[in-house]
Formats: C-alpha cells, structure tokens, sequence
C-alpha cells in the first residue's frame, strides 16, 4: 500500500473561525467579484454575511430549523448566503438546479428542508415549483436595521477573533457536526443525501493546497456549481478559509462570458469539467486564459486529445483529478509541476488520477474475496481518510454498504503502481457478466472511440451499457448518436480492433438517440443510459447473439 501522505491533522471546529481571520485578512482587498458586476472585499463579505444572518434569524428562520436550501448559481449572492448560513450554524442545501422539480422535491423531503433561499431574477431564468416556501433574497436585504448593520461592521471588521466565535456562537461546532449536505448525482442510481462534516471539509481544503499550494496572488475562476461536491470545497470553501481571491460565472458553459472574466480578472486557477473545458477549446480567445497557471480537472475522464488540443491553444496543460461526494470530495490528484514543493518530485503521471492526496490512504483488494493486491495489480478501489462523509442522510444501510471499517468502497476498479499514481479502469458497475466473463464497458467504448471519432465538443457519440439476457446473463448495448456506420460495420472494426467475439454486442443491440443524457455537471448519465436499453430491449426484444 503506498503511504499515507502526511498531513498536519485539521480541526473542523477551526474552520469558521479560520473564514473569520481569512475575510479579516483581505478587509480591504478585494475577495470576490462576479459577472455581474458585483465586488466585495473580504470584510464587506463578511459583514454582509452577518447581517443576512440577522436578517434571516428574525424574520425568516426559526431556531429548531438545521437544514436550510439555497437556489442560486455561483455568484457573490451565493457565497453571502452560504457563509451567511454557516455563521448561524445551519447546515446547508444548495440545490442542483439543472434537475426537474420532481427531483429537486425529493432532495428537500429527504431533509425535511422548510426554506428555499433564492432570488426573483435567477428563479425567472429556471422555474421551478418546489414544495418549501421560497424567500427571496431581495426583499430580506431590504430589510436591515442600523443596529444590524453596526453589529455587522462590529463583528465583521472590529471585534477580536475570540470573541466574535462566542458572541456568534462558534465554539460550540464540534468537528462531526454536519456542515453542508450535497445530493449524488444520481448517475448510477437514485441520489443520497451525503452528510459532510467541518472536519471532512477542513481536510479536504488542507489537501487543495497540498496540490495547487494556493498563493495572495491567485485569482480562482469559480465556474463549479455549488451544488457539486467539487466546487463546494474548491470554488466555495477552499477560497473562504484561504486568502485568495475568486471571480465567478454563473454559466460553466458560456465559453465567451468565463474567457473574458478570465482575461479581466486575470485569473491563475481554473478548475472544470472535461466538458466545460471542450467548449473552451472552441470559443476562448488565446489571450484569455494567457494568465492561467493551474487547470485542474475532475468528475469524468480527461481524454489526452482534450489535454493535447488545449495545451496547444492556449500554451498550459490540463491535469486530473479524482474524488467523490462521499469524500467530500477530493481522493487523489495530479499535480503541476510549476507548483510542486519539491522541484525533483514527479507530480505528474498522465494516463492517471495522480497519487492519493494529503491525508489519504488508498488500496485495491479483490472484488471477489476482499483480499489487499499488490502494486500494479487490478481490483476494487478502497480509500480512508478524514474526509470520509459521516454517512447518507437517513440511511444508515446504503451508508454501512459503502463504508467499512472506515474504509469507502468507491465502486471502481483500478491498478495502483509502484509510485502510488492510480489509473481507474471503470466503475464496478460498468461491466457485464457475460456467460461467465466480466466484459468491461470501458474496453468497448473506446474501440468504438476508435472507429466513429468524438461529436463536435470532443465528447463521447456511443456509450456501452448491459440488460439481463436469460441465456448468458447479460447482454451488451451500444447507445450511441446518428452515426454513418452500420452496426455491422461496427462489430467488424470491433472485432479488427483486437475485441474478442464476447466483446462484441450482437446487430440488433445498437441503440440510435439524438443525444446522450447528461446531467448537470455534464457527466453521462448512466442510469439513463441504462433505462433507454432496456425501453428499447423491451420495445424489441432480440437475440443476444451475432
């Protein structure tokens, strides 16, 4: 197993008071900006914190309310409300918007969430009827008193340290209290509340920096929804505890609108999707991202071609990263070697997801008997560390099932090296037992990579998934957009391609759509993947054969 990376152990109950010193720290600098025009230094933020949670607790919230939701895109709005929330202890919901309402009601039923905070204009933009009172974030504004404002100023730019924890109530936060709650996806199967504590939260943003070692001189580009494990700790968190500053877009996918807000506010950290970063490569301006140092990506695969095509535009090469919410979220990272502590260390192993962050063990066991392998040896990816979630809201079962004996089972299999850099071969649930024989989705959806190309963005035209087949187990199925090859002249390619005939989905079990499902964050929905196959399969039922 390689070693632990060291790291000093964080105090969760230090992290509020660490966003305290670090809004002091930049009182009269600036600390966020938005596209819309809006500009905060580190003590206005704080001090517009303080008085929306005033605000909040006298005319909104009422005190036996932990959970409270927050409807908003990244933006200056967003961050005021979140800390506003975090300072009064509440933990926070921030909804995924890009789901229907349907979905979104589940999330607050789930959490017995009474309150939705949100805005007129953004909820203009992305309807949605949910079921909790909506409070609108412009008329609680309206609503100060002077003693508000002068104890907003008070505690956001006088008072010391010490004693604005008290006054607020700070030093009663024990490290597991809950902090945040975020939703899963919902990719592979229904989304789970994930219970992240200040102690997860505060390990995760210690190991941020063990990567990109932040500096007073950087500028995030904050693009990363909240709602999304990756940009909570990174675009959220991670810029309140550290002394940095942030410039946010609402809209991830405004190629146009994040490269200009990159260029004006010369922003050195980008952290994205593959997906955002395809459409970069298409509408940016070289000299927007001409500032850039660090472009950090995380939540699907990053293609080489991605990674070559964007460091041949814009001169700096992307790196991945690895995580899930459950590990709220970070578990293992590249580094650039422009920002290694050590100049002599390699950082950097593409083909990877890097080497377990600081604070993070990591180990493959074998799927079948749990036994611990070897380097270089494939198997069922397990990971611990004090950013392990404290469990799913309400489900003490789904909870025991991923974590055991402080270990989260993350469901992929993949091969650790000798170096302790990890290469994810696929989800664990990405594979169809086929008379007998695990069939990785993986392996077919890269040789079809290999004879339909990529669509317009760069991302993937066929998606492989399996049904139940009553003579051999599973059954092989291609999703996959309009394409000029037939389905036999696919399984001719598969199969000069190297693909044994097992490998080799039957004729009938190619599925046309006009598009893949995604989900918000632009990953493949795979859940809708797999219920489009099995419409399909029911509407026509085939042969599992050639």
């Amino acid at each position: 197993m390689p070693p632990l990376i060291s790291l000093a152990i964080p105090r969760g109950e230090d992290l509020l008071p660490d966003v305290l010193r670090a809004c002091r720290d930049r009182r009269g600098g600036v600390k966020i900006v938005d596209s819309t025009g809006a500009k905060l230094t580190g003590g206005e933020l704080l001090t517009r914190a303080l008085v929306l949670r005033a605000l909040l607790r006298r005319h909104v919230l009422a005190e036996d309310e932990p959970r409270v939701a927050i409807l908003l895109p990244p933006s200056a709005a967003a961050v005021v409300t979140n800390l506003a929330l975090a300072l009064d202890r509440r933990v926070t919901l921030n909804l995924n918007y890009t789901l229907t309402a349907e979905q979104l009601n589940g999330s607050l039923r789930q959490s017995g969430t009474r309150h939705v905070l949100t805005s007129r204009r953004f909820l203009e933009k992305v309807p949605l009827e949910l079921d909790a009172e909506m409070v609108f974030l412009e008329d609680v504004r309206e609503r100060p008193t002077r003693l508000d404002k002068l104890k907003g100023a008070l505690l956001g730019h006088v008072a010391p340290i010490p004693l604005a924890v008290k006054l607020l109530g700070l030093d009663q936060i024990a490290g597991d209290d809950v902090m945040t709650l975020i939703f899963t996806s919902g990719t592979t199967d229904q989304p789970k509340g994930v219970m992240l504590t200040y102690t997860n939260l505060a390990a995760s943003i210690e190991a941020v920096d063990s990567v990109i070692h932040w500096s007073a001189d950087d500028v995030l580009i904050g693009v990363l929804p909240f709602f999304h494990s990756f940009g909570s700790t990174i675009a959220l968190w991670s810029m309140l505890v550290k002394d940095i500053k942030v410039a946010y877009h609402a809209n991830p996918l405004d190629g146009q609108a994040v490269g200009r807000l990159c260029r004006e506010q010369r922003g050195t950290i980008l952290p994205v999707t593959p997906m955002f970063l395809r459409n970069y490569v298409r509408r940016c301006e070289v000299a927007d991202f001409a500032s850039l140092e660090v472009v950090a990506t995380g939540g699907e695969r990053l293609p080489p071609e991605l990674s070559d095509a964007f460091a041949e535009k814009f001169g700096i090469r992307p790196f991945e990263a690895y995580g899930v919410t459950e590990m709220s979220p970070l578990i293992s990272s590249n580094a650039p070697p422009e920002r290694a502590a050590d100049a002599t260390a390699v950082t950097l192993r593409e083909g990877t997801v890097g080497r377990p962050v600081a604070g993070v063990r990591a180990k493959v066991v074998d799927v079948d008997t749990g036994a611990e392998l070897g380097p270089d040896e494939q198997g069922l990816l397990l990971v611990t560390g004090l950013n392990v979630m404290k469990g799913y809201l309400g489900q003490p079962e789904a909870t025991a099932a991923v974590i055991r004996d402080g270990w989260y089972v993350t469901g992929d299999v993949a091969v650790i090296d000798g170096d302790g850099f990890i290469r994810l071969v696929d989800r664990q649930s990405r594979f169809a037992k086929i008379a007998g024989e695990m069939v990785p989705f993986a392996a077919v959806e890269s040789a079809l990579a290999g004879i339909v190309g990529t669509d317009d963005e760069g991302g993937p035209r066929v998606v492989a998934t399996s049904v139940p087949d009553p003579d051999r187990g599973e059954r092989l199925i291609v999703v996959h957009t309009p394409l000029s090859a037939t389905p036999e002249e696919l399984r001719r390619g598969l199969a000069a391609a190297g693909l044994p005939n097992l490998f080799l989905p039957s004729r009938t079990s190619f599925v046309e759509v006009a598009a893949l499902p995604v989900v918000g964050t632009g990953k493949l929905d795979l859940k809708g993947i797999k219920r489009i196959a099995l419409d399909a399969v029911a509407a026509a039922p085939a042969r599992s054969g050639p």
